[in-house]
């Protein structure tokens, strides 16, 4: 018999990116836990950056949950579990509603979530009320919730915004156009939450500054249990200790592979490139991608670590580089001010920061090991000395696709892996 679970739950959306989700999603939540409430959030498609800030705000664990790359059943069982011990869980859309493939809208129907749509009204009057009547009745059948204005003047103004909705669409509130509360950006999207000092203050105020939200819980949407990630696959990993890269330079960490890897019955070791001198005791490492652009000096100084490193992939163990895991292993990486610094040099290449994005989108992979699925986001051009062993295809149609590096047991690519996309091919990567 199924396990069904059920709790309160809103997705919340928007028409597009840059609505203000992540803010009132952040809001929503700290709002709630102040009641005493357990929040769970989850952000949908690859992100990083959100889920660092919407932790924060909830003081739980954020997941990724993307149809493409972990597949329904994962996305159901993250879900199942969260309803098992939250009084409401909070999913933060990408981009816009309807923008993508599958979309936000796809999810949310999928698990009967009512959305709840973040429009910025800073520079509306009455086509606040089209915009929501669009949103609300494009797809049929999709459950909404009602709507929420962001970035509003004032009461006069958030009282013309919600005399613009239509019959039957249902205004949840407002939030006042405040610098003090807004999240700041890099070239990725948000900065990491332990980079914006006064994170918690502007959490706090965000949660103070919503304004006419009903503060008793949605109705409740019933959860249904599928297999745990990874099940039947066993424990492969048992007794390899993987050392994984995690500070400033490298923090773009899916919790759901640390924990897959775990699961897998690998004993996870981390370490900083920055700051340690040497790598810690381990039969393979795990370089996750990240901000090495930012911090080149103390990378390229930092030899002790570099020569580890080069050590470890003379004693043909395993090493997975992603994205800025392996602009670490080139030669020499240079920023978009053009200060350049000679990183490990496993790699023959370079790589530079350009202003604009040279790549992003959802792409797989048939390696050696089986099919990986993850994404690829970056703004740096690579001239390679090596020929890729081989390219990951994008999802999306005339997508470019990302070269893959094999040199030994190292595998190094511009692509963010989801080990839950396939648990087995996963644990061989990390395999002595």
């Amino acid at each position: 018999m199924v396990s069904v679970r059920r709790c309160p739950a809103l997705f919340v959306s928007a028409p597009a990116s840059g609505q203000g989700k992540t803010t009132v999603t952040a809001a929503l939540a700290r709002f709630h836990r102040r009641q005493g409430r357990r929040v769970r959030v989850f952000k949908t498609g690859p992100d990083f950056l959100d889920p660092m800030i919407l932790q924060q705000a909830s003081g739980a664990p954020v997941y990724q949950l993307d149809l493409w790359m972990g597949g329904e059943a994962h996305c159901r069982q993250l879900l199942h579990a969260a309803a098992a011990e939250a009084d409401l869980i909070l999913v933060e859309g990408v981009m816009g509603l309807f923008d993508g493939e599958p979309c936000s809208a796809d999810l949310a129907a999928l698990f009967g979530i009512p959305v709840l749509a973040v429009i910025d009204g800073s520079a509306m009057a009455q086509t606040f009320g089209a915009v929501a009547h669009g949103l609300a009745g494009y797809r049929p059948g999709l459950p909404f919730a009602g709507v929420l204005a962001n970035r509003v003047a004032g009461e006069s103004h958030y009282r013309m915004l919600r005399e613009s909705l239509a019959p039957g669409l249902k205004a949840f509130g407002w939030l006042p156009r405040d610098g003090e509360i807004g999240l700041p950006e890099r070239h990725l999207g948000l900065l990491q939450a332990a980079e914006i000092t006064d994170l918690e203050t502007r959490i706090e105020q965000a949660a103070k500054a919503l304004r006419e939200v009903d503060p008793t819980l949605p109705p409740a949407v019933p959860f249904a249990a599928a297999s745990q990630p990874g099940s039947g696959v066993g424990t492969p990993l048992r007794g390899v200790r993987i050392a994984v890269a995690e500070d400033a330079a490298f923090a773009f960490l899916y919790r759901a592979n640390l924990e897959l890897l775990q699961a897998l019955g690998a004993e996870l070791v981390h370490f900083s490139p920055l700051a340690d001198g040497e790598l810690p005791a381990a039969d393979a490492l795990y370089l996750p991608g990240g901000y090495p652009e930012l911090h080149l000096e103390r990378l390229a100084a930092n030899r002790g670590m570099k020569d580890a490193v080069r050590a470890h992939h003379a004693a043909d163990r395993p090493l997975v580089a992603e994205c800025g895991g392996m602009l670490y292993l080139l030669e020499s990486l240079t920023d978009v001010q053009g200060h350049g610094a000679a990183m490990v040099g496993l790699l023959p290449g370079r790589a530079v920061m350009q202003p604009r994005l040279a790549n992003l989108g959802l792409q797989g992979a048939q390696l050696a090991e089986g099919a990986l699925r993850g994404h690829t986001f970056h703004h740096s051009r690579l001239s390679a000395g090596d020929e890729p062993a081989g390219y990951a295809a994008a999802a999306r149609h005339q997508g470019q696709g990302e070269p893959i590096f094999r040199r030994g047991r190292l595998l190094a690519s511009y692509l963010h892996w989801y080990f839950p996309s396939n648990p087995q091919a996963a644990a061989r990567l990390f395999l002595p």
